[in-house]
């Protein structure tokens, strides 16, 4: 008989993992304390977007139980708790909510039942929560990323788990939970795999500091990054999966906070971690590679800019770290319109801000139109449109939305990231 898994906390990370698990076979109760928030996920009205999220929970059905009610945990042979942990500005976290929503989620347990934090916490966190036995008591490393949460949840890599003691089995009930998604298991102490997930993100700011370092090289040489990278991801040293589009520096939050954590714990233990200070200095001189752009290239009297998008990517509402938003409160010299499919932007951002209602509208007699989200939406735009509905010519397209080819024959400067500029070279 298969365990009745549960999951307290109903922000993002519990509410894609719970649905996941269900869509395995399992039963699964998921549990928050916000009864108004329970009462939106039962009528399915989701407090995240995430593409096939809504889906996924309409196909699992009864199999997934939404309550308020605490004790209904107790039916549960394996626990997650997996709240959202929020972080501020210098990508610190506040375990508070975490460690009392662990505490009382233990009172409820059956005493055979077996806890796993899911949450991401500091390396020495979990090791020092004392409220289980540590045969009861696991940490999972958690892997998501916005807009692609559901396919990671049911398709992950690998499992990490933390263990009081690595080379004892995992329990029956969480190893047929894990055994379930086909995947490598990877059992290690504690203190090691709150660092793992640590490491995994550091790996990758060295990869998107590496692309946006030589992308930066590429527009000022005449090189395009778009025809190195493929040549880099057919090396088995770095791979087809790695890390190689350039952007607009790291945002969201998730990876700030464990560079944060790293360079905290090298502070407190006296190691070297200068590397990090390098990449958040890249970061920041990157995101606000569209504001250089902008200053370089129009020369319009009280311009007007069109901005595209003000989510930090798409697929998510966060504007956490948003370099869209950076943008705006950097633009107070200017008039600005927005337009986002699903964030409308606030007018405490910018006193001159108007919210268009389609993408058009946002382009309406722009001197330069900055395409900071990558949308899909924004790749259905036609060049020619733009050219008609702008004043100015200038468009700064980081991510290449727009055809190449159309834009320039539209009369447009078509901005990108890691490419020459359009009339550089056709």
């Amino acid at each position: 008989m298969k365990p009745t898994v549960g999951f307290a906390g109903m922000t993002h990370l519990g509410l894609v993992s719970a649905t996941a698990v269900a869509a395995q076979g399992f039963k699964v109760v998921c549990f928050d304390s916000d009864q108004v928030l329970i009462g939106r996920l039962a009528r399915q009205q989701l407090p995240v977007l995430e593409p096939g999220l809504n889906e996924l929970i309409k196909s699992n059905g009864a199999r997934q139980q939404f309550t308020a009610a605490p004790g209904d945990l107790a039916a549960c042979d394996v626990i997650y708790v997996a709240p959202d942990v929020p972080t501020d500005d210098q990508g610190r976290s506040d375990v508070t909510g975490l460690t009392e929503l662990i505490h009382s989620t233990a009172a409820v347990m059956n005493p055979s039942a077996v806890m796993v934090v899911l949450s991401q916490v500091p390396p020495g966190y979990t090791c020092t929560l004392g409220v289980l036995s540590p045969e009861r008591l696991y940490y999972q490393v958690e892997t998501l990323v916005f807009g692609q949460a559901v396919e990671r949840a049911m398709k992950p890599e690998r499992t990490i788990v933390g263990c009081a003691d690595p080379a004892r089995p995992l329990d029956p009930s969480l190893r047929t939970v894990l055994d379930a998604f086909g995947c490598p298991i990877l059992p290690m102490r504690y203190e090691s795999a709150e660092l793992a997930k640590i490491s995994i993100n550091c790996c990758l700011v060295a990869s998107v500091t590496v692309a946006n370092t030589l992308a930066e090289l590429c527009e000022r040489i005449g090189a395009d990054w778009s025809e190195i990278a493929p040549a880099l991801k057919l090396d088995r040293r770095i791979g087809p999966y790695a890390y190689l589009a350039p952007g607009l520096g790291i945002a969201g939050g998730n990876l700030e906070r464990d560079l944060a954590t790293v360079q905290r714990l090298a502070g407190m233990r006296g190691t070297e971690a200068g590397v990090v200070a390098a990449w958040l200095r890249s970061s920041r001189y990157r995101r606000d590679w569209p504001l250089r752009q902008l200053q370089e290239r129009v020369r319009a009297v009280d311009p007007v800019i069109g901005i595209l998008g003000v989510t930090y990517k798409e697929n998510t509402h966060s504007i956490k770290n948003s370099p869209a938003v950076a943008l705006i409160k950097a633009l107070m010299g200017c008039r600005l319109a927005s337009f986002d499919p699903v964030v409308r932007a606030s007018a405490d951002w910018h006193p001159r801000l108007t919210v268009a209602e389609d993408p058009l509208a946002a382009c309406d007699s722009a001197d330069a139109v900055a395409i900071m989200t990558p949308w899909p939406l924004f790749r259905t735009l036609k060049p020619a449109d733009l050219a008609r509905r702008m004043r100015g010519r200038v468009v700064i397209d980081p991510f290449a939305m727009l055809d190449r080819a159309a834009t320039v024959a539209a009369g447009l400067d078509h901005i990108v990231l890691g490419a020459p500029l359009s009339g550089d070279r056709q």
